[in-house]
This record gives C-alpha cells, sequence and structure tokens, in this order.
C-alpha cells in the first residue's frame, strides 16, 4: 500500500491506526442478494454466462447499468471497483491493493450506479461504444469491456475472526453456452453491429453522497470477481449466445401477393 498517497486523500479527516482510506456509499437493502457482483440494467439482474474460464454479461447499447456489490462475510470488507480499467472512485489505474476502495458493513448490499464526481454527484454507467466510452476520452482504453471487483476484509483481532465457511465460491452456475450457429442474411445494420465492441461511457447525474474512512485491512484479498460485457453479437462471435433467426428480406418479397378477397375493412374506434 502507498501510504503517503492515502494519506494525501485523507486530509482534514481524524487520523485512525490504519494507513488504509476508503470510501463509504449509503447502502440499499436487498431481502435476497444474489451474487457478490451484479450488473443491474432496469432494476434487473443482467444473466451472467460461463464461458472458457471468464464471466460474460450482455451489454445493452446505450442503456445505463448498476453494480451491485454484496458482502458475504461477517466483518466489514472494503472492494476495489473498476470499470475499463479504471477506478469508479477517481478513475485512476492503479493495483487492487493501492485502490480507493468501496465499504460496505458486514452482509451488506450497495449499488453502485456511476462514476463518482464529487463527495455528493456520480455520472451514471452507460454501455456505449469504445469511441464514445469515459476510457476514450481519458485516453485509456488498454482495458475496455471488464469490470473487476476485488474484495479486503477488515483485518479484526483473533477473538472476533469469523468460523463460517468462506463463501467464496457460492457464484451461481451459468447455463451452458450454445455451440455457434450458421448465420443468415444480415442487414447492413447487423454488419454495422458486428464491429462495434463494448465499453462505459459518463451518463447523466446522479446524487451519490459518500464520506470517508479509514480500515485496517487484510493483506491479501478475500475474493476476486472479474466479469467481460460485450454486445450480443460478439457474444454470438464468441459462441456464448446462439445467434438471433434473421428472415432474409428477399424471401419476404417474394412471399408477397397482390389482390386478396373480401372488402376494406372499417377503422378500429376511436377512444
Amino acid at each position: 500500500m502507498n501510504y503517503r498517497f492515502a494519506c494525501l486523500m485523507a486530509a482534514g479527516l481524524a487520523l485512525a491506526a490504519s494507513p488504509h482510506a476508503e470510501i463509504s456509499a449509503s447502502p440499499q437493502s436487498h431481502s435476497v442478494p444474489v451474487g457478490d457482483v451484479d450488473i443491474i440494467v432496469d432494476g434487473a439482474r443482467q444473466p451472467r454466462y460461463a464461458h472458457e474460464g471468464r464471466w460474460y454479461v450482455e451489454a445493452r447499447k446505450r442503456r445505463e447499468y448498476a453494480i451491485r456489490l454484496h458482502n458475504p462475510y461477517p466483518v466489514r470488507v472494503a472492494v476495489a471497483l473498476s470499470v475499463d480499467g479504471l477506478n469508479t472512485i477517481d478513475a485512476r489505474e492503479t493495483t487492487a491493493a493501492e485502490a480507493r476502495k468501496w465499504v460496505l458493513g458486514p452482509y451488506e448490499t450497495v449499488t453502485i450506479s456511476g462514476w463518482q464526481t464529487s463527495q455528493l454527484e456520480a455520472r451514471r454507467f452507460e454501455f456505449t461504444t469504445e469511441a464514445r466510452s469515459y476510457g476514450q476520452a481519458l485516453g485509456k482504453t488498454a482495458n475496455l469491456g471488464v469490470i473487476s471487483a476485488v474484495f479486503f476484509k477488515e483485518r479484526v483481532p483473533a477473538i472476533m475472526q469469523e468460523t463460517s465457511t468462506d463463501e467464496r465460491g457460492r457464484q451461481r452456475a451459468a447455463p451452458p453456452s450454445s455451440a455457434p450457429q450458421e448465420q443468415g442474411a444480415a442487414s447492413a445494420e447487423a454488419k454495422r453491429a458486428d464491429a462495434e465492441f463494448a465499453a462505459t461511457g459518463m451518463g447523466r447525474r446522479t446524487g451519490h453522497a459518500v464520506t470517508q474512512v479509514w480500515l485496517n485491512l487484510e493483506d491479501t484479498p478475500a475474493q476476486t470477481v472479474n466479469i467481460r460485457y460485450e454486445f450480443r453479437p460478439q457474444l454470438v462471435r464468441l459462441g456464448i449466445l446462439p445467434p438471433v433467426p434473421t428472415a432474409d428480406p428477399l424471401q419476404r418479397r417474394e412471399r408477397a401477393r397482390g389482390f386478396e378477397p373480401g372488402f376494406s375493412p372499417e377503422p378500429p374506434p376511436q377512444p
């Protein structure tokens, strides 16, 4: 840990025994937390797919999303959370140990909805293209398309150490991936989508008040979760999702007919 950097981040606060400066967010309660890291779009958890040793989710273009973190441990944790390789608190590129972190109480769940731009505001995460991403705006594009959360437990006296079994391995089993199928004729719009890759942009402003606290953290992470996200065409190319059948416009036109028997229908009644 870079002690000098951490102390600078804590300027003006009472200095505790630990050199770790973290951020505490207002929690959101969920009666049944699902997983330790979930991607949320329109309030719904997005399916997570396992493929060749990695987790994937589908990026929904131009849609805002949030990252829900759950602490499965009976002690506080600090979570280093990055999107596209950029810390969600200060957009710095550092190691997880040196990063500023989000603090969660025992068994607590919080939702991080965007890039923290001040002590009171954030800018919403938004699925977009590489060219329109926040990383592109900062000139930091080496790690586009990945969300990473690294959990560090708070160091506690031996008499308070947890006795329950570590739940790091309780991630959901993902549905089996489907083998890629032969794709039919695609429209020009679909072909353009095939060449686009997902990244995260800075969306609208939203209120998100935080405070800075100190924690004495264990040196070794309790768990690390990495999630790759891509638009559907790229997930199809990787063999993670089956292709959506596309109708051939020429075949539709070949089925066109002229006159049909009968009379002109009455228009529907006006409301």
